[in-house]
């Protein structure tokens, strides 16, 4: 697998980012069966990079999560078997491992959602990319049936690597 990451702006998060991103995008390729080595960028920048990313190429004005372009067209989410050797243009010439896509995390948002959510910093890094990986795979959520699939990946994928949602205390009044 080779693993590019692009540092936008430095996070200042108290684990180890490079090594988390990495471990969730080898258990996310292994937990799908993707059957050839794989090519990921990721980039991480804050609100305003990845707003001006948005409106670019999706039209919406506004910062958000993550984004994610896939370079793979999928005929069922998850069915690799339209990949071969024969389709050379989905194959870095130079590797020989699939150009699986981008992905672009708003540091920003990481913060923010993670205090919203009430969870760590690194569990929300941590879903962004599974997220992420899910939409490389060829996953969606726009119809409900769609997103409770990806739903349940993202659940299944991060308590396997031991990072599940970290449960809210609930104090009576």
């Amino acid at each position: 697998m080779s693993f590019y990451l692009e540092e936008e702006i430095k996070p200042d998060f108290d684990f180890d980012y490079e090594k988390v991103a990495k471990e969730v995008v080898e258990f996310c390729l292994s937990h799908e069966n993707f059957p050839y080595e794989a090519e990921i960028n990721l980039t991480l920048t804050d609100d305003e990079g990845i707003h001006k990313i948005n409106k670019q190429f999706r039209n919406i004005d506004r910062a958000t999560d993550v984004l994610s372009f896939p370079m793979l067209s999928y005929d069922a989410p998850g069915d690799f078997s339209f990949l071969s050797d024969e389709n050379e243009d989905d194959f870095n010439p130079d590797t020989g491992e699939v150009i699986l896509g981008d992905i672009i995390i708003s540091v920003d948002k990481v913060r923010e959602q993670a205090e919203n959510y009430g969870h760590s910093k690194k569990r929300e890094f941590a879903f962004l990319i599974t997220h992420s990986m899910l939409h490389l795979f060829g996953y969606d959520h726009m119809q409900p049936d769609e997103a409770l699939v990806m739903e349940r990946k993202q659940h299944v994928i991060l308590d396997e690597l031991n990072i599940p949602r970290q449960k809210e205390e609930i104090t009576e009044v």
